[in-house]
């Protein structure tokens, strides 16, 4: 082993210890979120139908290039997974390890007593880390930022959207139909000539 290279692993496992005492620090001044706080970003209910809201959520899941890994309309769940990406920082290139990841994502759907459909989903970042010395290591993470699951609703909300305006069909009718066309009443149409002219003023002839 060269000096450079003894040097740069003394540098790397100086900045890991160092990473390692301040984690737990910066953890303890994460706030955790109490379950009602979680469902209350997590969760939206709408009134439609089961399948239609599965419809919708599957439509957002292949429009945001997430691969879906399984679905079924009965049961609810729905599972997908962002297409993979080098994560490797700073210290993990130094010290010789890559990382790679993606985010995992989960969908429940539920039929409420109301008849409305409750959604539930859920984002978790994961990576995977693989050492010079051929060690591996996984870290899942929740994702807890209110913008991703705002930005996912609506996208929903819009999928939903068009959804119900392409199954209406009044809708569909009005829009094929020429501007300015209308609908002549069954009597109307037909030979003019026969029709027999009345003489204004006329009064009828006595037989």
């Amino acid at each position: 082993m060269t000096f450079n290279n003894a040097l740069i692993r003394l540098i790397y496992a100086v900045f890991l210890g160092v990473l390692l005492t301040a984690a737990p620090v910066s953890a303890a001044k994460e706030r955790k979120m109490t379950p009602m706080e979680l469902q209350a970003i997590q969760s939206r209910e709408f009134e439609v139908a089961k399948e239609v809201a599965f419809g919708a959520v599957m439509t957002v899941i292949q429009d945001l290039g997430y691969t879906v890994e399984s679905a079924d309309v009965i049961s609810g769940f729905i599972t997908a997974a962002s297409p993979t990406q080098n994560k490797t920082n700073f210290l993990e290139a130094l010290g010789g390890a890559s990382a790679s990841g993606n985010t995992v994502m989960t969908v429940f759907l539920m039929k409420m007593p109301n008849g409305m459909t409750k959604i539930r989903l859920n984002f978790v970042n994961s990576k995977s880390v693989s050492t010079a010395y051929g060690q591996g290591s996984r870290q899942d993470k929740p994702i807890l930022d209110p913008a991703v699951y705002n930005n996912a609703w609506e996208r929903i909300d819009e999928a939903l959207f068009v959804m119900g305006a392409l199954a209406d069909p009044s809708a569909k009718d009005a829009a094929a139909a020429p501007i300015g066309s209308s609908t002549l009443p069954q009597e109307a149409e037909g030979d003019s000539s026969q029709v027999e002219p009345v003489e204004v003023g006329s009064a009828p002839k006595d037989e």
